[in-house]
């Protein structure tokens, strides 16, 4: 009979680990989108600087518009997908995101860039809901002792989608403006087709995903850890609000970084490049962030997270000191590498954060994406000061961000109840 109800155990874990591989390989597509998506605004903020004659302060919009959306929409989208169930929870989040492709096209027509902005705010709402559904849903697939490692590989997907987006976007768009589209509303249209392309992509995966079987986590239902818990209000977690802070400053350096690296190329003392030349070099700057993510999923296993993260953040404050005091071919170089250092960030702040949040996970996950503002708040306040001090001098914004993230991954992530801070 004991031997019985071994066999049967062991079956049930293997089958159960299977189930959680399958489901694993199956989120990977969804980073993989939202990450090609995210990084095409780096693409459409020179675009549509040009084609509605924007200063840095009024392109940098676009960037608040669409992670604005995370601002108003994750906690909303915490307490839908907390009935919902993360399965649900995605393909609403993939038809919302289509939804907001498909707004682009009459944006194009009408040349209308407040519909361009409302544009994307639809489609960061949906990409929103995907990530409070997913980011929680991998980190609960498996051992939590492994969570950052997990979360960074699905990650790297993520970075692979916006590797791959400048290419498509210098090609399908830029490219094409360039080669004759001289009249504002013939360079707006560029941008149609790139995102209907996109919308038929998502409302397929939305389809696939409603009938896919993936496993059940009754997020209610999680075990706490050894974690001694402070009663009352996850907002208690100090770990979890520090990490919240984390994730505002990190997107918000990330993404004001991306969103600057074509007008900073297209710089005499620079680089001098054309846009959509200096475009293709964008998949550097995510292409590091990939490399590094497959290559921190592995280090993670044996280096606790929180020294990686330091570590990283450290790295890229020394690079962008570089890109600040230097010119030609080093500045260039030593910002794209910033990407290798951004690699684990998100994934090690997200878990180090939700570590011990239980019953609180879904809520805790909703206040995560909800920190993602930083990519509306930081590039707008880089703008402004690139508008006054130019693109160089502005790149000091993001230090600032990476010296919170040093003392996040060293000290801040560290529990501490209440009762500790007496």
């Amino acid at each position: 009979m004991i031997i019985q109800n071994s066999i049967t155990n062991i079956t049930t874990q293997q089958g159960k680990a299977k189930s959680n591989q399958f489901a694993l390989v199956s989120l990977t597509s969804l980073f993989f989108m939202w990450g090609f998506i995210t990084c095409l605004n780096d693409i459409l903020i020179p675009h549509l600087r040009g084609v509605f004659n924007l200063s840095y302060t009024q392109a940098m919009l676009i960037q608040s518009c669409f992670f604005g959306a995370y601002f108003l929409v994750s906690l909303p989208a915490g307490f839908i997908v907390k009935k919902l169930g993360f399965q649900k929870g995605i393909v609403l989040g993939l038809l919302v995101a289509a939804l907001g492709c498909l707004a682009f096209y009459p944006a194009a027509i009408l040349l209308s860039y407040p519909l361009f902005l409302l544009a994307l705010f639809i489609l960061a709402s949906g990409i929103t809901i995907l990530q409070v559904s997913a980011n929680p849903f991998v980190s609960l697939l498996g051992n939590p002792d492994t969570a950052s490692s997990r979360l960074t590989l699905t990650q790297a997907f993520n970075s692979l989608g916006t590797t791959v987006a400048p290419f498509f976007g210098s090609y399908l768009i830029l490219d094409y403006v360039a080669d004759g589209m001289s009249q504002a509303s013939n360079s707006a249209e560029a941008v149609q087709i790139p995102y209907i392309l996109l919308a038929t992509t998502l409302l397929i995966l939305a389809a696939i995903f409603a009938w896919l079987k993936l496993p059940k986590i009754d997020n209610n239902g999680v075990e706490e850890t050894n974690i001694s818990k402070p009663a009352g209000s996850i907002w208690n977690y100090r770990h979890l609000v520090l990490g919240a802070v984390g994730i505002f400053v990190y997107v918000g350096a990330e993404v004001s970084i991306g969103s600057f690296l074509v007008s900073f190329f297209s710089d005499p003392n620079i680089a001098n490049l054309e846009e959509s030349h200096a475009a293709k070099y964008i998949a550097y700057y995510w292409g590091g962030a990939m490399v590094g993510r497959f290559i921190g999923a592995a280090v993670m296993q044996k280096i606790p997270a929180g020294k990686v993260l330091a570590f990283n953040a450290t790295f890229a404050i020394v690079l962008i000191a570089i890109t600040i005091l230097a010119s030609g071919q080093i500045a260039m170089w030593s910002i794209l590498l910033v990407g290798l250092c951004n690699s684990i960030m998100f994934p090690a702040i997200f878990t180090l954060a939700l570590s011990g949040l239980g019953k609180f996970t879904s809520q805790g996950s909703g206040i995560l994406c909800l920190a993602i503002v930083g990519g509306a708040i930081v590039p707008l306040l880089q703008g402004v000061t690139a508008d006054i001090i130019g693109i160089q001098l502005s790149f000091i914004l993001p230090v600032f961000c990476y010296i919170f993230i040093v003392y996040y991954g060293l000290k801040g992530s560290t529990f501490k109840n209440k009762k500790d801070t007496v």
